[in-house]
């Protein structure tokens, strides 16, 4: 999100996105190609949006410085509870060049434009943002807004970094965002810490997200697995900047959800609205989102949202897209294919009971050994290939938690009774097939 980030308390200097450069050598991990049935949907329903109630008067406080596989029922996420995360929200970089930092206006305008919920970024890195504190969000509180967290995250120093979000947590955030992107890409053992380390201080429960980069299939060593496995994020939000990526708001839906439903939890798709978009292809936006399940949309960013896009997000739209069925297949995996997509597979596998099979991002033959097994208990047809419906019966198991930043002996006899994991798959080597968003210019 965004291109270099200055803290708001002036100590960071990292670049965000920085990695977000197209790979030299470019490899295909999964073919995507993505075939869309239409047909005769009911008639449009009108979907009125919730009007926040007239806002007191507050006051003024100063900002602080794959090809589809199958055609049977595609996997569905779960539905979600009553979060944050189920209303319409704004992303805030700054909250001083957002209506100037006044809080009065900042609420009255999101009461107008229907938006619920706000993302207030709170850290970079190992790096605190004073913009994030408890007198913001008590005043938000008092507006009527659920204030949420976001922190950019390196993977350079994971444990500094899950104090950074804990910490937001305690200033009375609502739910928690990782925005993790290039700078994770192969990190596994990091990214392991991150989230064993976070959770440790905000508990189970606590709403955890990950807004990382849409498609999945573009980045075969970033370790989705991990934010996403057990004991990670429960919440998804994929950053789906269509006019950024350079294609329309029904291909990023399509591409994006034919892999991001696979990992298991609801998915709030999170638009832009920066680069001027227009009113149209943002209404098309929201309808896409009533298509795919119903889950509000939140948008990146307030700083940078004309008036004009503004009241595309008030405006009423006509429900669900008429004529349209979304994807319902979803990606298949078979003897060659790499990538994360393929950890994920193994550690469900092994779950199932097929502890013979390697947790390498690699589909090999014993793979594809293992996968005739389960399909063969299942009682599927055992090709050996992970299409729509093995897919269905291997995510009824929960995968098995690869301890990727477990400590390692170091030699002898003591490394052999003490074997654990490596600290990445070897797919953690692949690199980025492209990079669909490229970082945005210095504020």
């Amino acid at each position: 999100m965004g291109g270099r980030q200055t803290s708001a308390s002036g100590s960071g200097t990292d670049v965000e996105g920085g990695d977000c450069h197209r790979a030299e050598t470019p490899v295909t991990v999964l073919r995507v190609d993505v075939k869309v049935r239409s047909i005769e949907a009911p008639g449009p329903r009108l979907v009125l949006l919730a009007i926040l109630s007239a806002m007191a008067s507050i006051a003024h406080m100063p900002a602080a410085t794959a090809s589809p596989g199958g055609t049977s029922q595609a996997v569905e996420p779960p539905i979600a509870s009553d979060t944050p995360f189920d209303r319409q929200g704004m992303w805030i970089w700054y909250v001083d060049r957002s209506d100037g930092g006044s809080i009065p206006r900042i609420v009255a305008r999101a009461a107008r434009f229907g938006i619920g919920t706000l993302y207030i970024k709170a850290g970079d890195g190992g790096d605190t943002w004073s913009q994030f504190n408890t007198s913001l969000v008590e005043a938000l509180h008092q507006g009527g807004l659920d204030v949420c967290a976001w922190q950019f995250v390196y993977g350079e120093r994971p444990v500094a970094e899950a104090r950074v979000g804990a910490a937001a947590v305690r200033r009375g955030a609502d739910c928690l965002v990782i925005d993790a992107e290039g700078s994770y890409e192969g990190r596994y053992a990091a990214a392991d810490r991150y989230v064993q380390a976070l959770r440790a201080r905000i508990g189970e429960s606590f709403p955890l997200s990950l807004a990382g980069f849409p498609y999945v299939d573009y980045h075969p060593s970033f370790p989705y697995s991990v934010f996403f496995g057990p004991g990670g994020a429960t919440y998804s939000q994929p950053q789906m900047y269509w006019k950024a990526i350079g294609t329309s708001v029904r291909t990023v839906y399509e591409h994006t959800y034919l892999f991001n439903r696979l990992w298991g939890h609801p998915i709030y798709p999170l638009g832009q609205t920066y680069e001027s978009p227009g009113r149209k292809p943002i209404l098309s936006f929201r309808r896409f989102a009533e298509s795919y399940g119903g889950l509000p949309p939140s948008w990146w960013d307030w700083q940078e949202t004309s008036a004009r896009d503004w009241s595309a997000l008030g405006a009423t739209t006509n429900g669900p897209l008429t004529g349209y069925r979304p994807i319902d297949s979803d990606p298949v995996l078979k003897r060659g294919s790499r990538g994360d997509l393929v950890v994920w597979a193994q550690e469900h596998l092994r779950s199932a009971g097929q502890t013979q099979v390697p947790v390498t991002g690699f589909y090999g033959g014993v793979t594809r050994a293992a996968v005739r097994a389960f399909q063969g208990a299942q009682g599927l047809p055992a090709d050996g290939v992970v299409g729509t419906t093995t897919w269905q019966s291997l995510l009824d198991f929960e995968p098995v938690r690869t301890r990727w930043a477990a400590r390692h002996a170091r030699s002898g006899r003591a490394a052999a009774a003490r074997a654990t994991p490596a600290r990445q798959p070897l797919s953690a080597s692949l690199p980025a097939v492209a990079y669909e968003i490229n970082p945005g210019p210095a504020p």
